[in-house]
């Protein structure tokens, strides 16, 4: 039973074994607990969105509300087959979901190149359906691509990260997907380690730097 349960940890549900799910979204926040805007926008005019996921989103959340540009961040549930999942659910490991965050930015003051340069450096993205102490599909690691001009970026940053830390250190499994819908996390877990200062953050990363990728950049 036991190699079963970690089985299902490590392996992705086939569409027709995933939870059925729900068609009206579960409750959240209305409102980001740091800056008070609201979670769900409308967003200004100008603003583009990334997606990540590195891991726990407690911290990973954390990570990029204090990069100067970032508008607004969310945590919640994407790239699986359940529809409205709660948290619950995406940790049976029968959503096939990964816990990301939504980051809604300023390209005039924050490049998507400098937000894969963070995603890459604050985490581990060699360790495949974990990172760290927390192991299941929902920690592995993902950029989730709006636009071409971001898969681009995207494809372009992982070759370069990957050349950085060398074969000694693994290859890179990060998954690169079109963005799919973004369902938000329940209210206790925005702003998590805002409202929990001492609150648990696995994340850890490699400690090598990521060279930076602009387009028309040389």
């Amino acid at each position: 039973m036991l190699f079963v349960m970690l089985n299902k940890k490590f392996a992705m549900p086939d569409p027709g074994e995933a939870l059925a799910g729900r068609a009206e979204a579960i409750d959240t926040a209305a409102m980001h607990f740091v800056n008070g805007r609201p979670l769900k926008g409308p967003y200004p005019e100008g603003l583009q969105k990334a997606m990540f996921g590195l891991g726990c989103f407690w911290g990973a959340e954390r990570i990029f509300w204090k990069m100067p540009g970032v508008y607004l961040t969310a945590v919640g549930y994407a790239a699986g087959e359940t529809p409205n999942p709660t948290y619950q659910e995406v940790c049976s490991g029968r959503t096939g979901h990964a816990e990301v965050v939504l980051v809604v930015f300023d390209p005039k003051v924050v490049s998507y190149a400098q937000l894969l340069r963070r995603f890459w450096e604050s985490h581990d993205p060699t360790q495949g359906m974990r990172q760290g102490n927390d192991v299941g599909t929902q920690y592995r690691s993902g950029i989730y691509v709006f636009d071409d001009a971001q898969r681009r970026q995207a494809e372009a940053s992982l070759a370069m990260y990957q050349d950085a830390l060398g074969k000694a250190r693994g290859t890179i499994t990060t998954e690169i997907l079109p963005a799919s819908e973004f369902y938000f996390a329940e209210d206790y877990h925005q702003q998590y380690l805002a409202k929990n200062p001492a609150g648990y953050c696995g994340l850890g990363g490699t400690g090598v730097s990521c060279p930076i990728y602009d387009e028309g950049v040389a």
